[in-house]
């Protein structure tokens, strides 16, 4: 096993730190009071207004990206010597990321009303219906063939979610949630996940083969996805829906102007929108690095550890209380995360289908019986072992 860099420990550490922040400190502004345009004491719950926040986040990766490329081209670096993060193709039409910003603009929305209605560690575990969704769609629309653990995968998945569900459905009012608001903050947040598998499919058929810098790539989807919702915080201040979910002085579908107001009159709200904005970035930027600098499999570990650290810190602050079927739920979901993506369970397998071979080899030689090959199994089986290892596209 490799030793990690100081470096490669560094960008671990901030993907965790940070992605913890950003659904933390978005949760943190939803249970702050403040007082409205209206004079009146309540709840932050701005949904849309905070996605407009978390989109001028990623927006800065396209600054910090034109910042560090200009620095590097001044040094008179070519295109070759370019760090990971900023090296690619520059010859494309940036409208491309204009589709998945608008499907990555509805999902964040969709699930920002979810979180406001549900729990920070409801809401972080059952993102892991991505896996679920991404998968169908992958074999749909891009033709891709799921190897058999996949989707056992997904099938743990599947059941982890309703483990999931099923705990924020017993858990009723014990921390002044009503029963119903977290069932439907619970399938806001799946439904989200639906809308999020598909952007992740047009990136991949019409974005991926581009070879944009993935640090510029997520600065443009932030750009346009910033640029379209706040256009529409415009006709969704004229838009009435009551005040069964969003509660504004007069039931607007956003009112901008009250989200506003709340941000400068409460420390509390302006920290946690501020903390979404800032944790955004320098999460993008780790989650990008590690991926670049390690695997998409460390990734896929950290952010299992990001969601764990959440569900503890809910718990301290009593933003909810101590479920053994929520644990029990977030454990299944663990298991199939790792097994679609092929992490730790499956590699352990076949560690110790190697350890054993190494043995019956070493049997073999002291005995001189040639019916084993150099798999230390038997030919057929030794085959069926390589066609299972070999690396999954998904």
């Amino acid at each position: 096993m490799a030793t990690w860099t100081t470096y490669q420990v560094f960008l671990a550490i901030m993907m965790v730190i940070t992605g913890s922040i950003n659904t933390l400190a978005t949760k943190w502004a939803d249970e702050s009071n403040s007082i409205g345009r209206d004079g009146t004491l309540r709840p932050f719950n701005h949904p849309f207004l905070q996605a407009v926040g978390m989109f001028f986040g990623e927006f800065t990766c396209l600054i910090a990206f034109k910042i560090i490329y200009s620095l590097y081209k001044r040094r008179n670096y070519s295109e070759s010597d370019m760090p990971a993060m900023i090296a690619g193709n520059r010859d494309y039409n940036p409208f491309i990321f204009l589709p998945p910003a608008l499907c990555d603009m509805t999902a964040t929305s969709t699930m920002y009303i979810g979180l406001n209605l549900t729990y920070a560690s409801s809401f972080q575990m059952l993102r892991g219906a991505l896996i679920i969704f991404t998968g169908l769609l992958s074999v749909a629309f891009l033709q891709r063939k799921l190897k058999a653990y996949e989707w056992f995968g997904i099938l743990f998945v599947i059941l982890g979610l309703v483990v999931v569900g099923t705990s924020d459905l017993l858990s009723g009012n014990q921390t002044g949630k009503d029963r119903n608001s977290l069932i439907t903050g619970d399938l806001l947040i799946i439904t989200a996940q639906i809308i999020t598998a598909a952007q992740m499919v047009i990136e991949e058929k019409f974005v991926s083969s581009r070879n944009v810098s993935p640090l510029e790539a997520v600065g443009w989807e932030g750009l346009f996805g910033f640029s379209t919702l706040l256009l529409l915080l415009f006709p969704m201040y004229y838009i009435n829906v009551g005040h069964v979910i969003f509660d504004n002085p007069g039931g607007r579908l956003e009112d901008a102007i009250d989200g506003v107001t709340q941000i400068f009159n409460s420390w509390q709200v302006a920290g946690g929108f501020g903390g979404t904005i800032v944790s955004i970035a320098f999460f993008n930027f780790a989650g990008i690095s590690v991926t670049k600098e390690i695997s998409a499999t460390t990734r896929t570990v950290l952010d299992s550890i990001r969601t764990f650290v959440i569900w503890i810190f809910s718990l301290s602050v009593g933003w909810q209380k101590f479920s053994a079927i929520q644990l029990g739920g977030f454990l299944v979901l663990l298991v199939g995360m790792f097994l679609y993506n092929d992490v730790i369970i499956r590699p352990g397998i076949r560690n110790c289908f190697r350890s054993g071979s190494s043995i019956l080899i070493e049997a073999d030689e002291d005995s001189g019986d040639g019916s084993v090959n150099n798999d230390g199994l038997s030919p057929s089986y030794a085959r069926d072992v390589r066609d299972e290892t070999e690396p999954s596209r998904a």
